[in-house]
C-alpha cells in the first residue's frame, strides 16, 4: 500500500464537523484481495489489538467491525479502524472514522478522528504497516508500535499543568491555540477576549512578582518584614563565606542557588563541612550566588494560591523506596520507576527517580550501597528535597488547612504580587497556626507545577485548572470568543467579506478581516496575498485588538485543512457554480455544494446562516446543512420558495421598488435605494446587489441597525483602495477601464450586464485563468469572453501543471469558435495590458481581468486616449 496524501484537517471539513486526519491511500494489489480471502486475519487482528472488539462499525454492535473483517472488507477500511484503536491504546479516546472510495480504482479516502495531530498522523502510518503485515502473514510487534507512538505522544503533548488549564477552558467552550510547537505557550479565546499562558505563568502574572519569587533572598526579606516566619540565611559568594555562614547559623543547614526552581541545586539537612562543600558545589552549578540558611524541622508542604485564594495544599515527601526484605536498593528503585504513573520530566503524574550525586550521597550517609538488601518496611530516602520533579510523592491536605494558615498563604500571594503562586512551607502540620509550631516559608514559586494537586499520590485530586480558567475568565458566561462571520461561495466572496467588514467598522467595531488579497487588522493591511484559508483565519483570531472577525473561506482551504475555527456566528453562502471541478475529489456540483456548506454547517445553534434564495443548489444543500436561524436574500420579492419562511417571521432581504428592504412577517423596512449603493452601478451590477443584500443580512444578524447598514452600503465604493480588483471602474482620459478578478464562466456571466451597460461597441479585454481548470471550462471561458468584448488578449499567469501556453490556447480557441471576437495570445500579463491599451481609442471600454491593479492604474495616469482634434485648414 502507498500513502498518497496524509494531513490533519484542523477544523470542520468536507468529511466531518470535527478535527480529522485525511489519508488518501492506494491499496494497490489489495484492491482485488478483500479480508475474507486471508485465513486467520480476524483472529490475528483481535490478538494484536484486543480493544478493537469494541468497534461497532456499521453492524451496530460490539464486535461489529470484526464481523466485517470476517465477511470481507478492504484494506483501507481496516486502516481506518486500526488508526483509531492505536490512538486509544496511547490514551486518546477517539471513535469516529469512515472510508470512502475515490474516482480512482484502488484509491480510498480514509478519514479518522484525532486528539493530538502528531499522534494521529503517526497512528495512520503505523496502521498502514500493520494492515499490510496482516495481509502478508507477517508477525506484528505491537509492543514496539505502541512504544513508538508513546514517544510521539510524549514529545508533543502539553505538560500536566498546561493541560489542566486547557481542559478547564474547553469545558467552558473556550477555544484553545498552541502558539508554539515545542513549548506550553497557549492562547485561550479569540481576539480582544483572549488570554495567554506559558504553563502556569499567565498574561496577568506580574513581572515584578515573578522577579521577587525568583530571588530567594528578596523573597525572605519581604516575607520576614511582614511577619511571615522564614529561615535565617545569608547569600554567599565563595565557599569560605558559606562555611562562615554555616558556623554562624549552626548546623544543620540548607544550601540552594539564589535563583531557580523545581529543587534544582538544593541540598537540605547538611550537618558537616564536607557535606556543605558538596551542597555548595551543587548550588553553584545553577547560580554563582549560593544561599546558606537555617534548616527547619518539619514536613515539606506546598500551598497553591490562585487569584488570591488558597486552592490546594499538599504534603510532599522526597523520593524514597520501602524495603521488602528481599530486593536490593537498586531493584527497589527499578520497581518504583516501573510504576506507570512515573514518567520523564513532567510528562506524567510522577517523575522517575534518577540516581545522581545527591542520591549517592544520601545512600552513603545511610551506610548503604545500591546492592544492599533493604529490610522489610524500612524507608530509604533518595533525595533531600521533596520536589515532584525529582521523584517525590504528594498527599493532598487541602481539607486539613487551619484558617490562620490559609490566611497566611493568601497574604503571601498578595505580598509577593503573583496571580498564581506556589508556597513551599516547612511545618509540623497544617492543622495549627504557624506561630504555634516549628515552621517557615523556605521559598515561593512563580509558575508552580500543578501535578501534585491534580493527581496526588494519596488523597483527592483538586481541579486547579478550573481556578485558573475562572481567574482568566471571571464571568462564567464568558467563553472568550469574538463573533466570527465566514463567507463562502463560488463568486462574490471577497466583495461580500470586505463589505461586511466595512459595515462593522462603520458602526465602530474593531475588525479583523482575511480575504483573497489581504489580511487587515483595524483597517491596516498587515499581509498581502491569498488569505482565504484556515491559517489566515487563525492569524486574525490571534490578534489582540480584534472584536469581530470576518473571514473569506475558499474551497481549497476547506479541502486542504478544514476551517480555521470550530464554529462561527454567521455563515454566508453566496452561490454554488461550476469552478475547480475535477480537483481534490470535487467532480460534480453536488460535491462542490457539500464542500461549500461546511461553512453553514459550522454555524452555532444560536447563530445565523445567510443563504441566496435565487440559487437552487444553495436552497437545496444550504438549507439542509444550515444550523441556527436562516436569513435569505433574493432579487425576487415574490419568490415563492420564501412564502412560508416570511410568514413564519423568518428574515428575508430583497429588492422592491428600487430599494433594498428587510422583510419579516408583515413588516417591510426600507434600507437603502439600489441607486445609492456604489457597487451596484445603478442596478447594472445585479451580482453586487446580491452581495450587498448578503452583507446587509450578515450585519443584521450581528446586531447592526438597519440605519447603520444603509449608511455602510452607501459609503462602500468599488475603488482599488476599498475593493481592489473587484469591479474597479476607472475613468481615464478618453476611455473607461473596468478591472475585475472574474475567472470563471458564472462570474463573467454575472459581469456581462455591467460591461454591456458601460461600453459601446468598442470593448477590449485582457484575461487569463489558472491551468488547473478542466479543458471544457477554459474553452467555455473563452466563449463567454467573446460575448463581452470585440478584441481579446489572452495571457497566462499560472499554468498550474499544464504546459506553458496550453491554457491560453484553450481560452483563445473558445473565443474564436464564437466567431465574434478577435483573440491573440500574449503570454505575459504586462505585455497583454500594454497591447490592449495601445489598441484602445476614445470611447472604448477596457475590460482587464488581471492581477496587477496598481500597474494598470500607473499606466493609465497621464495617458490620453482621445482622438486628436483635426488641424484647421
Amino acid at each position: 500500500m502507498k500513502i498518497l496524501e496524509h494531513r490533519a484537517l484542523r477544523g470542520p471539513n468536507y468529511y466531518s464537523r470535527y478535527q480529522t486526519i485525511y489519508m488518501r491511500l492506494d491499496i494497490e494489489g489489495l484492491e482485488h484481495r478483500p479480508s475474507d480471502g486471508v485465513p486467520g486475519i480476524t483472529e490475528r487482528l483481535q490478538e494484536a489489538l484486543p480493544g478493537i472488539y469494541e468497534h461497532r462499525c456499521s453492524v451496530g454492535e460490539r464486535g461489529g467491525f470484526l464481523q466485517r473483517v470476517q465477511n470481507g472488507t478492504y484494506a483501507g477500511h481496516m486502516v481506518e479502524h486500526m488508526a483509531i484503536e492505536l490512538q486509544n491504546e496511547i490514551g486518546f479516546s477517539v471513535g469516529y472514522g469512515k472510508t470512502v472510495d475515490s474516482y480512482e480504482t484502488g484509491v480510498y479516502n480514509v478519514i479518522y478522528r484525532y486528539r493530538d495531530e502528531a499522534c494521529g498522523l503517526a497512528a495512520g502510518k503505523e496502521a498502514v504497516a500493520i494492515v499490510e503485515g496482516l495481509f502478508n502473514g507477517e508477525d506484528i510487534d505491537m509492543a514496539a508500535v505502541i512504544a513508538r507512538l508513546k514517544r510521539v505522544r510524549d514529545d508533543n503533548m502539553l505538560g500536566p499543568s498546561t493541560a489542566s488549564i486547557v481542559a478547564a477552558a474547553r469545558r467552558r467552550d473556550i477555544p484553545f491555540y498552541r502558539l508554539t510547537e515545542d513549548t506550553s505557550y497557549i492562547q485561550l479565546g479569540h481576539g480582544c477576549r483572549q488570554q495567554r499562558c506559558q504553563a502556569t505563568v499567565t498574561g496577568k502574572t506580574s513581572i515584578l512578582g515573578h522577579g521577587i519569587a525568583d530571588d530567594k533572598d528578596w523573597t525572605k526579606q519581604i516575607l520576614g518584614d511582614a511577619g511571615i516566619p522564614v529561615p535565617y540565611g545569608r547569600i554567599c559568594y565563595s565557599l569560605e563565606e558559606a562555611l562562615d555562614a554555616a558556623a554562624y547559623i549552626g548546623y544543620p543547614v540548607v544550601t540552594k542557588p539564589l535563583t531557580g526552581n523545581h529543587g534544582r541545586g538544593v541540598t537540605t539537612g547538611i550537618a558537616t563541612e564536607d557535606e556543605l562543600r558538596e551542597g555548595y558545589d551543587a548550588a553553584c552549578r545553577h547560580h554563582d550566588s549560593v544561599v546558606v540558611e537555617q534548616f527547619i524541622t518539619g514536613e515539606d508542604h506546598r500551598l497553591l494560591v490562585i487569584d488570591g485564594k488558597l486552592i490546594a495544599a499538599a504534603r510532599r515527601r522526597p523520593a524514597h523506596v520501602v524495603g521488602d526484605g528481599k530486593s536490593t536498593l537498586r531493584e527497589l528503585i527499578e520497581k518504583e520507576n516501573a510504576d506507570p504513573r512515573r514518567g520523564v520530566g513532567h510528562e506524567n503524574l510522577l517523575t522517575q527517580i534518577h540516581i545522581d550525586e545527591q542520591t549517592e550521597r544520601m545512600i552513603e550517609q545511610a551506610g548503604l550501597t545500591l546492592d544492599s538488601v533493604i529490610p522489610a518496611d524500612e524507608i530509604v530516602w533518595l533525595k533531600s528535597t521533596a520536589n515532584i520533579s525529582t521523584g517525590g510523592t504528594a498527599a493532598d491536605l487541602t481539607d486539613d488547612v487551619h484558617p490562620e494558615v490559609r490566611y497566611a498563604a493568601e497574604r503571601i500571594g498578595r505580598l509577593i504580587g503573583l496571580d498564581i503562586i506556589g508556597i513551599d512551607l516547612l511545618a509540623e502540620t497544617l492543622t495549627k497556626p504557624l506561630d504555634q509550631q516549628s515552621a517557615g516559608v523556605v521559598e515561593v514559586n512563580a509558575g508552580p507545577g500543578f501535578r501534585m494537586h491534580l493527581s496526588p499520590t494519596h488523597g483527592k485530586g483538586r481541579p486547579v485548572g478550573d481556578a485558573v480558567a475562572a481567574m482568566l475568565f471571571p464571568d462564567v458566561e464568558d467563553n472568550g470568543r469574538v463573533p466570527i462571520t465566514a463567507v463562502t461561495g463560488t463568486n462574490g466572496k471577497t466583495t461580500t467579506t470586505r463589505l461586511i467588514a466595512h459595515l462593522l467598522r462603520h458602526s465602530g467595531r474593531q475588525v479583523g478581516m482575511a480575504c483573497t488579497g489581504t489580511i487587515e487588522i483595524d483597517n491596516h493591511v498587515i499581509m498581502r496575498g491569498d488569505y482565504s484559508g484556515p491559517l489566515a483565519a487563525q492569524t486574525v483570531l490571534k490578534e489582540p485588538t480584534v472584536e469581530h472577525a470576518v473571514l473569506e473561506v475558499a474551497r481549497g482551504g476547506i479541502l486542504r485543512r478544514g476551517l480555521g475555527f470550530d464554529a462561527c456566528d454567521v455563515g454566508v453562502l453566496l452561490n454554488i457554480a461550476s469552478d475547480h471541478l475535477g480537483e481534490r475529489e470535487i467532480h460534480t456540483l453536488e460535491d462542490l455544494a457539500r464542500c461549500k456548506t461546511v461553512v453553514v454547517d459550522a454555524v452555532k445553534p444560536e447563530g445565523a446562516c445567510v443563504l441566496n434564495a435565487d440559487d437552487p443548489l444553495v436552497m437545496e444543500h444550504g438549507t439542509y446543512w444550515s444550523r441556527g436561524r436562516i436569513f435569505y436574500f433574493t432579487m425576487n420579492p415574490d419568490n415563492p420558495d420564501l412564502a412560508d419562511h416570511a410568514a413564519g417571521y423568518g428574515v428575508v432581504f430583497t429588492v422592491k421598488d428600487g430599494w433594498i428592504i428587510m422583510r419579516r412577517g408583515q413588516v417591510e423596512a426600507q434600507i437603502v435605494e439600489v441607486n445609492d449603493v456604489p457597487i451596484a452601478f445603478e442596478g447594472h451590477a445585479p451580482f453586487n446587489v446580491q452581495n450587498a443584500m448578503a452583507a446587509a443580512a450578515a450585519g443584521y444578524a450581528l446586531g447592526l441597525t438597519l440605519g447603520d447598514i444603509g449608511m455602510g452600503l452607501q459609503t462602500f465604493h468599488p475603488t482599488p483602495g476599498m475593493l481592489p480588483g473587484r469591479t474597479n471602474l476607472i475613468e481615464a482620459d478618453g476611455i473607461r477601464c473596468l478591472i475585475d478578478y472574474g475567472h470563471n464562466v458564472p462570474a463573467l456571466t454575472a459581469l456581462e450586464p455591467l460591461v454591456a451597460g458601460l461600453g459601446p461597441a468598442g470593448r477590449i479585454g485582457v484575461a487569463s485563468a489558472p491551468g488547473n481548470r478542466r479543458d471544457e471550462d477554459l474553452t467555455a471561458l473563452g466563449a463567454q469572453l467573446a460575448r463581452m468584448v470585440n478584441r481579446l488578449y489572452v495571457c497566462e499567469s499560472d499554468p498550474r501543471g499544464r504546459e506553458p501556453g496550453e491554457a491560453a490556447r484553450l481560452i483563445r480557441g473558445g473565443a474564436e469558435a464564437a466567431g465574434t471576437c478577435e483573440a491573440d495570445i500574449v503570454m505575459k500579463e504586462d505585455d497583454a495590458i500594454d497591447q490592449a491599451m495601445d489598441a484602445a481609442s476614445e470611447g472604448d471600454l477596457l475590460l482587464l481581468l488581471v492581477d496587477d491593479i496598481d500597474g494598470v492604474v500607473q499606466r493609465l495616469k497621464g495617458r490620453s486616449f482621445r482622438t486628436p482634434a483635426p488641424m484647421p485648414v
